[in-house]
């Protein structure tokens, strides 16, 4: 039974150095999201983990699809924000609206909201997660949520940028906000 236990670490030992080398394992930076371990569903229905989208700068704003007030000023924003980045840079951009409301935004009304905005190609991901990864991920972002009716949400209006490494950068707080500082720093991550 030891010598067993001791093989399968040997192995085990052998195959994490074998990964090391030919470099399938990360060094993310410590502030990085992509150690996040929640898994994802986007607009597709397809699952997704964050560190799949290293490499890129991320623009993520968080929203319910059933909102009226708020969350569709946020989805103009992002849409603008995209429009300004196209313009200007080809780099490596993702756009990122992850719902508040994980029970009800099911990928079926994501990718209606996706469709209804325009919102679609490979820059565009609308994600869901359980209940426990929404709060955790609303908590690195700062954003403040909280049901009030069995329909609406309060919560807080922020834009977030990480760099291709999935660390923080720069938030953009508030609706209707001028929005050349977000569009600067997006511009300076991609070069």
């Amino acid at each position: 039974m030891i010598s067993s236990y001791f093989m399968k670490m040997g192995f085990g030992i052998l195959a994490l150095t074998i990964l090391i080398s030919v470099g399938l394992t990360e060094d993310f930076d410590d502030m990085s999201i992509y150690h996040l371990p929640s898994k994802w569903e986007n607009q597709d229905g397809k699952e997704v983990v964050l560190s799949e989208l290293k490499g890129n700068v991320l623009v993520v704003v968080m929203i319910y699809t059933s909102c009226q007030a708020a969350c569709p000023i946020l989805i103009g924003e992002m849409k603008s924000l995209e429009a300004q980045i196209r313009e200007k840079s080809s780099g490596d951009v993702k756009y990122i609206l992850v719902s508040i409301d994980p029970e009800q935004d099911t990928p079926e009304r994501l990718k209606k909201l996706s469709q209804e905005n325009k919102m679609s190609g490979d820059r565009w991901l609308f994600l869901r997660g359980t209940i426990e990864s929404t709060r955790d991920f609303a908590n690195l972002l700062a954003v403040k949520y909280t049901k009030i009716s069995p329909v609406d949400f309060s919560h807080s209006n922020i834009i977030s940028v990480f760099d291709k490494k999935g660390v923080l950068i720069h938030q953009q707080e508030g609706l209707r906000v001028d929005n050349k500082a977000t569009i600067d720093k997006i511009l300076e991550l991609v070069e």
